[in-house]
């Protein structure tokens, strides 16, 4: 999905505009490969403390400790992180902000973080991923956008940029919804694992309730969208309402009387398959954007 997500902004969004960008094709594939790599390393790390929890929670999708030793877990969430943050001090040099590097340092060691204590805590640990996955987003522009704005463009790419931030808070209350009900489906596991996520500690129908209610917040802020900026755009509109709002609005009514551990999977994949119509939809508005249909 990561890497999904990236390639759909460069070649659904930026070259369709047919705007400057600061990296070569090669290049913005090294930025993509830096990020699956480091989020690779994350995913791994995460099952190495994960091990218990998920013989309970997922017992036939465990790999470590099965499939793979622990010590060969870690050899290759050290190997997938150094080179996923060893790329990302190259491109930065590449643009000329070395500084940037320090970006890649900072996922890499908040996903070690989170695998270790932040997911233990309650919120936090959801909040975090559902950054990590909007940052992916907006690292496109840092890297690919901004390094080639100039007086004489600023304006052009200022609006490209606002895109790409509308999507990545898109993206993020998307994903923030889908931990909290991951969560509520592995209850069984964290709680004899010892964690405090919110449904341990609230109880799993009050948590399902909280998710009923921010599950607003991203429909209305896809309708206001829609209203203000694609109203016109016919295509767009209907895009939109049936592919992304339509199943949101179904997810908040199942939302409010799903009870079992099944219901609260099924919820969780759709949300996934919401984030994905909704990230496919800018390759739609940028066909308008350029043909103005």
């Amino acid at each position: 999905m990561l890497a999904f997500m990236q390639l759909i902004f460069r070649y659904g969004f930026f070259k369709i505009q047919n705007i400057p960008l600061a990296l070569a094709d090669w290049q913005y594939g090294l930025l993509v490969l830096s990020t699956v790599l480091i989020a690779g390393g994350g995913y791994v790390i995460n099952n190495i403390f994960d091990q218990n929890t998920d013989a309970i929670n997922k017992p036939k999708t465990v790999i470590v400790g099965k499939s793979i030793s622990e010590t060969q877990a870690y050899n290759f969430y050290i190997g997938l992180t150094v080179t996923g943050v060893a790329i990302g001090f190259y491109l930065s040099n590449v643009i000329a902000k070395p500084g940037f590097a320090a970006l890649f340092i900072l996922i890499a060691a908040t996903l070690y973080l989170y695998a270790t204590s932040l997911k233990q805590m309650m919120l936090i640990g959801n909040i975090i991923v559902a950054l990590l996955l909007s940052f992916s987003v907006i690292i496109i522009g840092i890297f690919d956008l901004y390094p080639a704005t100039g007086l004489d463009n600023q304006q052009q790419m200022g609006l490209f940029f606002s895109i790409l931030l509308d999507y990545a808070i898109f993206a993020f209350m998307i994903n923030l919804l889908r931990e909290i009900v991951k969560d509520i489906e592995d209850t069984d596991g964290d709680y004899n694992q010892g964690m405090n996520t919110l449904p341990i500690a609230i109880g799993k129908s009050r948590t399902a309730k909280i998710v009923f209610g921010l599950s607003f917040f991203p429909l209305f802020f896809i309708l206001f969208y829609i209203n203000k900026y694609l109203f016109e755009l016919l295509f767009v509109t209907l895009y939109l309402l049936l592919f992304v709002v339509g199943p949101l609005i179904f997810f908040t009514v199942k939302m409010w009387t799903a009870t079992t551990k099944k219901e609260f999977h099924f919820l969780s994949m759709l949300l996934k398959w919401i984030l994905l119509f909704g990230i496919l939809s800018v390759v739609v508005i940028s066909l308008n954007m350029k043909y103005n249909a």
